[in-house]
């Protein structure tokens, strides 16, 4: 006998009524979430300084754009590039950190297993605090470097238990066969442990990226030197900066630029994820169920 769903069958009329809810409550929240993108992107192709909400710019411009690419040059695409370049190293040295840690702690034969994964857990309910940290930064020659930025975020325990659920989900029999087969431990983790684990580096690794994308409080507690601020460092003064002036060649204001500044932050972002998306819901679900 096949039974079909309807919304007036009494059987399902309290899932259909919270299933409506769920829906209007998404779109809501998902609503309450674009307007301020929507807003400041139409902003930014505002030529004047619009108070409200307008979905079409009455004056459209590109000269908002025109002015953080080119008009301001050096130090917005210095900046950009920092960000560029500590987002691909940090996310890298940071999966190949969480991976190794990972598989390491997964070898139950191995001496002080537990051990080593109750200090791990530790580190992620007790810091040491910003001042010590920074005592250690500076004692250890990193201070004023990227290198003060990528390595401590770089070390994710959060990540590296979320990898190390992933890992503990793989077919024993799959290390079992390559042990027989005679493959080392390393060949197995660079030729089977690596190839299964594309949705757990994938969303792991955006957990990454984002983080070191959106870092503003490392830059102003480890750098010193201006020019190697990030993006989101120049965005912030940029924003709250109302001093400097346009050129008469530009047909924008300073909420032009400021907006086009945040669309251009927000950007790499926009075109990686849907690239990861089918990934990222594999991944975020890892660990979830244990068999």
């Amino acid at each position: 006998m096949v039974y079909k769903f309807s919304l007036t069958d009494p059987r399902y009329r309290g899932r259909s009524i919270f299933a409506v809810f769920n829906f209007l409550f998404m779109a809501l929240l998902m609503l309450c979430m674009l307007l301020p993108i929507i807003k400041v992107l139409s902003d930014s192709f505002e030529a004047g300084t619009i108070y409200g909400f307008n979905i079409i710019p009455k004056n459209p411009t590109l000269d908002g754009y025109k002015y953080v690419l080119v008009r301001g040059g050096s130090e917005y695409l210095r900046a950009f590039g920092i960000s560029v370049l500590t987002t691909i190293m940090g996310t890298f040295i940071g999966l190949l950190l969480s991976a190794i840690g990972a598989y390491i702690l997964i070898q139950r034969e191995m001496p002080g297993n537990k051990f080593f994964g109750y200090m791990f857990l530790f580190t992620m309910m007790f810091s040491a605090g910003t001042i010590p940290t920074f005592l250690v930064v500076k004692m250890v020659g990193l201070y004023n470097s990227l290198w003060a930025i990528i390595l401590p975020l770089s070390m994710n325990v959060y990540n590296l238990v979320l990898m190390r659920s992933f890992f503990e989900q793989l077919p024993q029999a799959l290390f079992e066969a390559a042990d027989i087969d005679g493959c080392t431990p390393i060949g197995t983790f660079f030729r089977i442990v690596l190839p299964l684990s594309k949705a757990a580096l994938a969303s792991i690794g955006l957990f990454f990226a984002v983080a070191m994308w959106s870092e503003y409080v490392h830059y102003v507690i480890y750098i010193s030197d201006t020019t190697k601020y990030n993006f989101q460092v120049k965005l912030r003064t940029l924003v709250i900066d109302d001093t400097f002036t346009l050129d008469s060649n530009f047909n924008a204001s300073l909420n032009t630029v400021k907006n086009a500044a945040i669309i251009i932050a927000i950007l790499p972002f926009i075109f990686i994820y849907p690239f990861c998306q089918k990934y990222f819901m594999t991944g975020v679900t890892m660990g979830a169920v244990k068999e």
